[in-house]
């Protein structure tokens, strides 16, 4: 088989694609013949070392294939059924060993391309909206980086849920994406200030939560957005890191709230990862969820895929196909 090996942390030249074993799954496992693997921010943070994996270690923690082997002791598959996973590193591969129990089954209507671009973003948009901060109606979000794969998921899923949304993006072209994807009103981070665009539009109120996944750049002004007893919700730092908060910011800002999620926290049982997943891919199959795939980039080209990624100017879900 041949996946994308890293054996020191840097930039994407050390994405190299390599001969390797395959591996036969052992007691509880399936190998699966990947035929999409999704790329998302957090393969920036593994390949620099910002997330450390011990080396060496093959990235990708999200992707959609077919039910190769077995291993001793599962049940519930067989071989060529079509799979999907999310939050299992090793998916920059043309094979993979996959616990069976984070395995999901893919529904009919939803090919491979559209379940690896769905699975992490999808469910992370989903659980943010649902648990993280419960959307309904009366409330009013920020969504940073609105026009980007979760982004307009994100957009979605919260104008579905009935709260007035608001998202940030980069230039008219971005901003007219996030609007289409159900964005009530957008802002143009390069020539708006969205802190001050968001008292505008709430009558000075503020939001009732901000969704940032930018950090660095962000986290400030998102925290002056909100309204008294509102939540800062930082689910990842593209811009680079948030620093150590003092919480008598949340104080003076109103008894303010903040939390820091993550995917894994969200699907910590076999039901709730499984109905998470139906609750997405189900929804791409009705067409009630919208996928943008903006690139697809053969497997050897990871290294390309990761500039494109790391750039910020992307507009959609960037795939690998082994």
């Amino acid at each position: 088989m041949k996946a994308i090996r890293v054996a020191s942390f840097g930039g994407p030249e050390v994405l190299r694609l390599e001969d390797v074993p395959t591996p036969a799954p052992g007691p509880g496992q399936v190998l699966v013949k990947v035929e999409a693997a999704g790329l998302n921010f957090i393969d920036v943070y593994h390949r620099t070392g910002l997330y450390p994996n011990p080396l060496p270690f093959t990235p990708g923690p999200e992707g959609a294939g077919t039910v190769a082997a077995l291993g001793p002791g599962v049940s519930g598959f067989r071989p060529g059924d079509r799979v999907a996973w999310a939050g299992v590193l090793g998916s920059y591969a043309t094979h993979q060993i996959i616990p069976a129990a984070r395995l999901v089954p893919v529904p009919r209507g939803v090919d491979a391309k559209s379940a690896a671009a769905a699975m992490l973003q999808g469910m992370t948009a989903h659980f943010l909206v649902t648990d993280t901060f419960p959307l309904r109606p009366g409330h009013t979000c920020l969504i940073h980086a609105a026009a980007g794969g979760v982004g307009q998921l994100f957009c979605q899923l919260a104008s579905r849920a009935g709260a007035l949304v608001i998202g940030t993006a980069g230039g008219p072209e971005k901003t007219a994406l996030a609007k289409q994807a159900g964005a009530h009103e957008a802002i143009d981070y390069r020539t708006q200030d969205f802190e001050v665009e968001v008292k505008r539009i709430t009558g000075g109120a503020g939001v009732h939560v901000a969704y940032d996944s930018v950090g660095r750049d962000t986290w400030e002004k998102s925290l002056r957005s909100l309204r008294t007893r509102g939540m800062l919700v930082l689910f990842g730092q593209s811009s680079g890191t948030v620093p150590p908060i003092d919480p008598q910011l949340l104080a003076s800002g109103g008894s303010l709230f903040l939390t820091r999620p993550t995917h894994g926290s969200y699907v910590l049982t076999r039901d709730e990862l499984l109905n998470r997943a139906r609750a997405v891919l189900g929804a791409v199959e009705r067409g009630d969820l919208k996928l943008r795939i903006e690139k697809v980039f053969p497997l050897a080209q990871a290294g390309q895929a990761h500039e494109l990624l790391a750039s910020r100017k992307t507009a959609g879900k960037l795939l690998l196909l082994p």
